[in-house]
């Protein structure tokens, strides 16, 4: 039996059945067709490739239909999402899958243990991309160049150790009036010990990075790192870590004492800028003497990692080799708090570092805490909908020791003198520069509000941002030097500023502890840094958050685009909920542990004198 038309469906009815089908039955049938059409081609157009539907809280469907891209921010938005889409392509959803890609971008066997590092990943629904564990293999590289029993006994040595013992963790080492980051980096560890071979953890118990290795020695140790690599013969590849009986037998000696490199004062310009490739812009600039002229911003400043104005590779939007200028807007190059280091490779942990530092990274012990001043604990804020529409800063005024000769230089002082909207309607007014910024050139940033001198107008009802604390030195100097730019506020509990839409994130004496619990709230963070994570191959900005130019030049016009209209609010809306929904998925404290436990895996073979052959080959015996 052919088939029929509508048409002649419809003339085959009788009368009456024809009667009982008003038009406006038929309408309301098609319409709901329709609909069902279109939800039905949308489950099955953006599924996930890790296997089930975007959130549906991200409003994706609303976002990306139906958008005409007339903004540089737009475009990198949908950049941002598609090499997310084409990243999770790469996700490995069992062991063999796992060890080849791993063999192919790392140009060895995996690690012994490998196998048992997977299996957890799997049972705790942990997303396995390859490219996300890049950093480990950065870090670990130089000391392939190294003597692994030399590396092993410097590790052992250090005054502050995570030591792993058949299958236990212990921390060693002083934490009488320090903070308890030794006690929460061991905890971490402790849940992977039953799985790891014996090695030992040294961290860094200082805020300020500690190693910067001229950029020579490094790459000569990179070097060796490549043209190691092989993927050996099964037959010779050896399965079992050697462990560290050797070491222990050393440097258990009470007549052993631990290694101490040539700790190193001076100026952190300097010495960042010998890190520094022979070309680049920075390497050949001195640092700045008189910190008591005001900072001077770049003219003309387009850098290869910005789209008209905007960040678009925030890696290198992190790196201070590529900014000159940076030796004058941050306080780790105007005066840190501390500073003791090193031009020698040693091993040591810590919870982040500049791009040229070298240190081994592992996740800030902030971010293992509960403490509501980091986190805000359980409360991540309201739906989108019921926040307040403005920005929002609390904290301490930290960055180095600031002070009345240098203090215009630090990027938190900055960042709060570009939210006073009192102080930039006095610029707009009179075409002045304020102690720490100048406004952004119109020509670069050219949006209504900019051109009607309006800003401060603006932020006067807008922003909610200062400092609790001044943190001025000398103690006794009464702060004397910023109280015509600055007061102390009152301060606001974290799950208080998650009522706000939009909350800047910027470095203090290193990297900022709150940025996990920003990603995790309902609202958006706007991020710079010059410091480098654990977390950055698995974050996208302009998808999980809104990346800044670590000169803030271009924080109005960001802000300006998330607010001028409705599809400017939906956007921050949509990168504040991806940015949710994701870090609920790679950010877990079973993601931490799984990037350590692989760390340390690695750390284990590169510190084995056998380190060549040892690897992890049982998926290859099952072909």
């Amino acid at each position: 039996m052919g088939t029929r038309s509508p048409r002649d469906w419809l003339a085959s009815l009788p009368d009456s059945r024809i009667c009982s089908l008003s038009w406006q039955s038929i309408l309301r049938y098609a319409a709901i067709t329709f609909i069902v059409s279109i939800t039905l081609s949308g489950v099955f157009l953006f599924r996930r490739p890790e296997g089930f539907l975007r959130s549906g809280e991200s409003h994706y469907f609303e976002y990306f239909w139906n958008r005409t891209a007339n903004h540089p921010i737009d475009r990198l938005i949908r950049d941002a999402h598609t090499f997310h889409e084409n990243l999770l392509k790469q996700r490995s959803f069992d062991i063999p899958t796992a060890a080849a890609r791993y063999r192919e971008r790392r140009g060895r066997h995996p690690p012994p243990g490998f196998d048992d590092w997977f299996q957890y990943a799997t049972e705790h629904d942990a997303i396995i991309v390859e490219s996300f564990f890049d950093r480990i293999y950065a870090d670990i590289a130089p000391f392939w160049g190294l003597d692994p029993q030399t590396t092993a006994e410097r590790a052992s040595s250090w005054e502050h150790v995570v030591r792993v013992r058949n299958g236990v963790a212990n921390g060693t080492g002083n934490t009488e009036n320090k903070v308890p980051w030794l006690q929460l980096w061991t905890s971490l560890v402790a849940e992977a010990a039953p799985w790891l071979p014996d090695v030992d953890m040294p961290i860094n118990y200082m805020d300020e990075s500690r190693l910067i290795v001229p950029w020579e020695n490094v790459t000569d140790l990179v070097g060796r790192e490549e043209a190691s690599r092989s993927i050996t013969p099964i037959d010779k590849v050896i399965t079992k870590y050697s462990g560290l009986a050797k070491v222990d037998a050393i440097t258990s000696n009470d007549e052993a004492e631990p290694y101490r490199p040539k700790w190193l004062g001076g100026s952190y310009w300097n010495l960042t800028r010998v890190a520094c490739a022979p070309d680049s812009p920075s390497r050949n600039v001195a640092a700045i003497e008189n910190f008591e002229e005001l900072p001077v911003f770049p003219n003309n400043w387009n850098p290869e990692y910005a789209y008209k104005g905007y960040v678009r590779n925030f890696t290198s939007a992190t790196d201070p080799c590529v900014q000159p200028h940076l030796r004058s807007m941050h306080g780790t190059f105007v005066e840190p708090l501390t500073m003791s280091t090193s031009q020698e490779l040693i091993p040591l942990f810590g919870g982040c570092k500049l791009p040229v530092n070298n240190e081994i990274l592992i996740p800030g012990a902030m971010y293992l805490t509960d403490d509501p001043f980091y986190s805000g604990g359980n409360t991540h804020g309201p739906p989108w909908g019921k926040k307040v529409d403005g920005v929002v800063w609390r904290g301490v005024a930290s960055g180095g020791r600031n002070k009345k000769e240098n203090w215009s230089h630090f990027q938190r002082h900055r960042l709060i003198e570009m939210l006073n909207g009192t102080t930039v309607a006095g610029m707009e007014e009179n075409s002045s520069r304020a102690m720490t910024f100048e406004m952004p050139p119109l020509e670069k940033y050219d949006f209504p509000k900019r051109r009607e001198r309006t800003i401060g107008t603006w932020l006067q009802k807008f922003a909610n941002a200062g400092f609790v604390n001044l943190l001025c030195f000398p103690g006794d100097s009464d702060c004397a030097y910023v109280r015509p730019y600055f007061s102390e506020l009152r301060s606001i509990p974290m799950k208080e500023q998650y009522k706000y839409k939009f909350m800047p994130d910027v470095d203090g004496n290193s990297f900022s502890a709150r940025f996990r619990g920003f990603l995790l709230s309902t609202s958006l963070p706007l991020k710079a840094t010059i410091y480098a994570e654990w977390h950055d191959d698995r974050l996208v900005p302009w998808l999980h958050f809104a990346p800044m130019d670590n000169t803030f030049q271009d924080l109005y016009a960001v802000l300006d685009y998330f607010t001028r209209d409705r599809m400017g609010d939906k956007s921050a809306r949509f990168i504040a909920e991806e940015g949710r929904s994701w870090g609920a998925k790679v950010l877990r404290r079973d993601d931490m542990l799984l990037y350590v436990w692989r760390l340390l895996l690695e750390f284990a073979r590169v510190c084995d004198e056998k380190r060549d052959t040892l690897g992890y080959i049982d998926d290859l015996r099952m072909v």
